[in-house]
């Protein structure tokens, strides 16, 4: 290679050949013929143009193009395609205006660089001619061969792939909108068939999730007592809920109720605590019913998270404690638990209503499936019981009972010619507004549920049958014995005869037990029976009472030697204080039985009253024998030392008899006595019976039954205004 000091990329005037840019900076495309080693810049392995000849200085042109090698864009040929086959934006344009050209002979692209004419005029001459002439080797002329040139390499050709083919975009759009089309269709038949044709079949199927049931509670009738005033009554009220799953601060929540609904926070907190009920979060739970609806609305108003109030209906007994034994009381859901209320429960309660709506997203769907049942509110009932009686028999047996530290008490005032209830009150009581605070034996109506062993108040009954059939009369007397046997039972009396013939009414004055023996002994036990059930013993009343006791009278097979001693004189039968006061009232009633009743008549939610059903009645003596036994009873309360002179009431005439029996539970005696008085006034024409009851385990209950029966009788005989008697009792004589 000839020695050469300059660099071969420099022309004759010294500049760099190659290294003029276009107006838009990039490199220039094209060399001139002196510049080899631009040249073999471009050619691989650095092979020149001198060594490859005039093909490979076409194919180093070729690389050295930025738009004509393999690493060019691999997606040209498909652009081209595209484009029409032009090989450039300017083809066949003005070259100083184009930048592309495609060289007919080889069909490749070559990049022509625009030269502005200030470039020409600044380039020298010679560096012009040999700019122009570096394009000489493209129109096949050939370069001459250089000492130490390589020998060319031939290599073959490469094919170019076939330019891809393209999708026809339209055919894909038809194609697109048939299919949307068919699918719109389908849509749309279904949807007819589904409203005009299965209607029926899905609007069932689907109507039990959209259908909401409200109840509509029927208002509950109130209970009144014999002059309309009420005992017990429902009104309005709200009730208090939590969703446990919606409460945020339980504790606080509690807290803040607490003072409102007067439940302690932390009975509260527990209620508002998540749980589950039947494996699923429970979103409901109750934390006060009946609240008042001016507390309600204070509660609304404080916006607590996840707590409610809805309509509710609350029970109120303004008398607390009057006549609770005997109305009783419901449960928070207006239903009859004991008393009245759960006997009249089905009259009293009426028949709820309901609302039946579709439901959606929350709320009624309007022209939705819609039914209302309305409620029908319940029937009230009226009493015979006199609500001032009532206290003052409760108030003035409580004080005796506690005198006696009595377990049980009972008192009956029954009016005699209709054996209505005017008062039945029994110890210990209970507030009926709040029932829960109280014992259950403390809420048992005592009138019908306690058993007992009479004792003497049952010798009016072996007298009454003894005048009715007979063997005895007002006048009868016979001598009586201190005692005498019966089986193998002695029975004696209080106060002795000592043989002395005395009268049936000194008999019923001095409780004799051996005379009431032996005038049981004449009757005989088949008739004594037979009175006993004509008195309403052995079976319940039906006063009206639930689980009203029946008690038991000795049937004949089960009679020893000492019955015939024990049951004339009121032991071995079992009965309660009200059957006993049937049976008085009876006597009073010239001897007509009538069946004791505690509702007078029905109101209808209309306001239509409805009489009660009359009470069964029954002939048990004649007006002459029940006449000549309140004569006998009188005795007791007016000859001297007689049993029932504390009974006696100033300015009435009194019949009536004590007793002292024994208290009986599941057929046991109890310890203590039954103290007892049943008596009637004015005697000569009776209007009210009362019978006082009272079970004092450590005794003394004889001293309090008649002081109790003479108050409640002085009381009742004032309250209705019973004229005091006209003419004094009768003189008796015990011993004639």
């Amino acid at each position: 290679m000839p020695p050469r000091s300059e660099d071969p990329r420099r022309d004759a005037t010294g500049s760099r050949r190659g290294s003029s840019r276009g107006a838009s900076g990039e490199r220039g495309d094209e060399p001139s013929l002196g510049g080899i080693s631009d040249a073999r810049a471009y050619t691989p392995r650095g092979r020149t143009l001198r060594e490859d000849g005039p093909a490979a200085a076409g194919r180093a042109e070729q690389r050295r193009t930025p738009r004509g090698g393999r690493s060019q864009d691999p997606f040209r040929p498909a652009l081209q395609v595209l484009d029409g086959g032009r090989s450039g934006v300017a083809r066949g344009g003005n070259r100083q205006a184009g930048t592309t050209r495609r060289d007919a002979g080889a069909g490749r692209t070559t990049v022509v660089r625009t030269v502005t004419d200030r470039a020409r005029r600044d380039e020298p001459a010679g560096a012009a001619r040999r700019g122009s002439g570096a394009r000489e080797p493209r129109s096949g002329g050939a370069r001459e061969p250089r000492r130490g040139d390589r020998p060319p390499v031939r290599r073959p050709a490469r094919r170019r792939p076939a330019p891809p083919k393209l999708a026809d975009p339209g055919r894909r759009l038809r194609l697109a909108t048939a299919l949307a089309m068919a699918l719109f269709v389908a849509v749309g038949v279904r949807l007819v068939v589904l409203q005009a044709v299965d209607t029926p079949a899905y609007a069932d199927g689907g109507v039990a999730d959209r259908l909401r049931t409200v109840q509509l509670p029927a208002p509950r009738g109130a209970i009144f007592d014999r002059d309309g005033v009420a005992l017990a009554h429902s009104v309005e009220a709200r009730y208090v809920s939590a969703d446990p799953t919606e409460v945020e601060d339980i504790e606080t929540t509690a807290r803040t109720l607490s003072p409102l609904l007067g439940i302690p926070a932390s009975k509260l907190a527990e209620k508002m605590r998540p749980r589950k009920r039947n494996g699923v979060d429970s979103r409901f739970e109750y934390l006060a019913r009946g609240v008042d609806i001016d507390r309600a609305r204070e509660i609304n108003a404080l916006k607590l998270s996840g707590i409610y109030t809805q309509r509710d209906e609350r029970r109120e007994v303004p008398g607390g404690d009057l006549a609770a034994n005997l109305i009783g009381f419901t449960s928070p859901d207006m239903i009859g638990l004991e008393g009245l209320e759960a006997r009249y429960d089905d009259l009293l309660h009426g028949e709820d209503g309901e609302r039946v709506f579709e439901i959606g997203l929350g709320a009624p769907i309007p022209g939705g499936y819609s039914r209302t049942t309305r409620a029908k509110p319940g029937s009230s009932i009226v009493l015979t019981t006199d609500r001032d009686l009532q206290f003052m028999t409760q108030r003035i047996l409580g004080k005796h009972a506690r005198t006696a530290q009595a377990s049980t008490a009972a008192a009956i005032v029954l009016e005699v010619g209709t054996g209505e209830v005017l008062a039945q009150a029994s110890h210990p009581t209970y507030n009926a507004a709040k029932p829960q605070a109280s014992d259950p034996t403390d809420r048992e109506d005592a009138a019908t549920s306690f058993v007992v062993e009479p004792g003497s108040v049952h010798k009016a009954i072996t007298f009454g049958a003894a005048l009715q059939e007979g063997i005895i009369t007002l006048d009868t007397s016979f001598p009586v014995a201190n005692s005498v046997m019966r089986g193998d039972t002695p029975f004696s009396d209080t106060r002795s005869a000592n043989g002395r013939r005395m009268s049936v009414a000194g008999m019923m004055a001095y409780s004799s037990n051996v005379g009431t023996i032996e005038i049981a002994e004449k009757l005989g036990q088949e008739r004594l029976i037979d009175y006993q059930r004509r008195f309403g013993l052995g079976e319940p009343t039906g006063v009206g009472m639930p689980g009203e006791a029946s008690g038991r009278l000795l049937p004949p097979e089960e009679w020893s030697g000492s019955s015939y001693g024990s049951v004339p004189i009121g032991h071995s039968v079992d009965a309660t204080p009200l059957q006993m006061a049937a049976a008085y009232a009876a006597i009073a009633n010239d001897g007509t039985y009538i069946q004791p009743h505690l509702v007078k008549e029905t109101i209808d939610p209309k306001g239509n009253r409805t009489r009660a059903e009359p009470p069964a009645t029954r002939p048990v003596l004649s007006p002459e024998n029940a006449a000549a036994l309140r004569t006998m009873l009188e005795a007791v309360t007016t000859v001297e030392h007689g049993t029932g002179r504390a009974a006696a009431v100033p300015g009435y005439r009194v019949a009536g008899k004590t007793g002292t029996g024994w208290r009986l539970v599941d057929g046991k005696k109890q310890p203590g006595q039954v103290a007892s008085f049943i008596g009637m006034a004015p005697a000569e024409n009776p209007r009210y019976v009362i019978a006082v009851f009272v079970h004092s385990p450590g005794g003394g209950g004889g001293d309090v039954a008649a002081p109790a029966f003479r108050e409640m009788m002085t009381f009742t005989l004032r309250h209705f205004k019973v004229p005091p008697s006209s003419e004094p009792a009768p003189k008796f004589t015990v011993f004639p």
